[in-house]
């Protein structure tokens, strides 16, 4: 649908490829990393989620804005993307829960986007060369002059953008919507909390907050430039390191904490997605930029015939030919193309994934790993 007031739009990326369209959100021009989603649902997460800071998300589900937007589908305070490119937008969204059109939330937000282009021929463009970066502009309609600027963007690979994230205070999470997010029959949010979790922000989406709270944790949030002296003073049951976007290498702050951390603390730690990364680093191995990422809902993870499909938002990977196999086990492989999805410690209760168990968007079958969590300060506490 080409909206009554339409303006043109257009995408450059990196490599002088150019796609006209037309303009949805805000005007103006921004630049970022073009990359892609494969999910059907969940758009307004995937555009909160803090891991997509710097990026420009081409969705390959046909039609966005259907389902309009709210705040309580929010996975951050407001939307980090670059930019969104789509092949339909819906300009009058239906549904109850709906407080704002998705293109008056982008351009409220000061966000750019572009709609009416071929988003199946950009998808296997960026499969088959790469993630690259790219600019979406109303204002410069010359492909040869916004490649330009393109050129002068910088790389994804090496770029701490956790620091622009993280939270700047210590706070402990409270959230008394949390009831209405349950989706485990098996899972009552717990009114008095068991145990207490230190998270390492580097990014984190609230759906981790509300699930960890949901398995009785009381949640203290810290930056993640927080020392490893500050994080051991509240006498955590278990320290949890977050999401993120960026380089994991390019932290340099949360792995120096969290090998700090190792070298006394005995009690359980859980990483996801970034954190997964950190923890690996930590442990001596190396990370990797993918040439596209993996972006979507179904991605399939396991080993050993038991299968997960998952959630997935990252552009870097373990190598796996790094980890110290004297102390680290894999887990769990990425069965699209056998990259390190799950890790952990042979002797301590140390362990991480590289999906996100915590849904929102996405499937459940992971929702297991706070459990496990759990059991893991259960186990301890009982060994003490």
């Amino acid at each position: 649908m080409l909206f009554s007031n339409a303006k043109p739009a257009l995408l450059v990326l990196a490599d002088g490829t150019a796609y006209h369209g037309w303009s949805f959100g805000a005007s103006g021009t921004s630049f970022g990393e073009v990359v892609f989603n494969t999910g059907m649902t969940g758009y307004q997460e995937v555009l909160t989620d803090p891991s997509y800071m710097g990026q420009i998300i081409t969705f390959t589900y046909p039609e966005l804005g259907n389902t309009g937007v709210n705040p309580e589908d929010e996975e951050y305070e407001r939307p980090l993307v670059k930019g969104a490119i789509a092949r339909n937008i819906s300009a009058r969204p239906s549904n109850w829960r709906s407080t704002e059109s998705l293109p008056d939330y982008l351009k409220r937000h000061g966000i750019p986007g572009i709609y009416g282009i071929d988003t199946r021929a950009l998808t296997r463009k960026i499969r088959s060369t790469g993630s690259m970066n790219g600019a979406i502009s109303t204002e410069i309609l010359d492909p040869a002059d916004l490649l330009l600027k393109v050129q002068e963007a910088p790389s994804m690979k090496g770029l701490n953008l956790v620091k622009e994230v993280t939270t700047q205070e210590i706070y402990e999470w409270s959230d008394p919507t949390g009831s209405v997010w349950e989706f485990s029959s098996t899972v009552a949010t717990a009114t008095k909390p068991t145990f207490t979790v230190v998270a390492i922000d580097f990014g984190i989406k609230r759906n981790i907050l509300r699930r960890l709270a949901s398995y009785g944790c009381r949640v203290i949030v810290v930056p993640s430039h927080t020392s490893a002296e500050e994080i051991l003073k509240y006498n955590p049951d278990g320290i949890f390191l977050s999401n993120g976007p960026g380089d994991p290498a390019a932290v340099t702050e949360g792995v120096e904490t969290t090998k700090a951390l190792l070298k006394t603390y005995q009690k359980p730690v859980f990483g996801i997605c970034m954190g997964h990364q950190i923890l690996g680093l930590s442990l001596g191995a190396e990370t990797f930029k993918l040439k596209f990422g993996h972006r979507g809902l179904n991605q399939p993870c396991g080993l050993s015939q038991q299968i997960e499909i998952t959630s997935q938002n990252h552009g870097f990977a373990i190598d796996a030919g790094s980890l110290p196999d004297a102390d680290v086990e894999i887990t769990h492989l990425n069965l699209n193309d056998r990259t390190v999805a799950g890790l952990k410690h042979k002797t301590l209760p140390l362990f991480s994934v590289q999906y996100h168990p915590e849904a929102s968007p996405g499937p459940h079958d992971a929702d297991y790993l706070f459990e496990k969590f759990v059991q893991a300060m259960q186990d301890y506490q009982k060994s003490a």
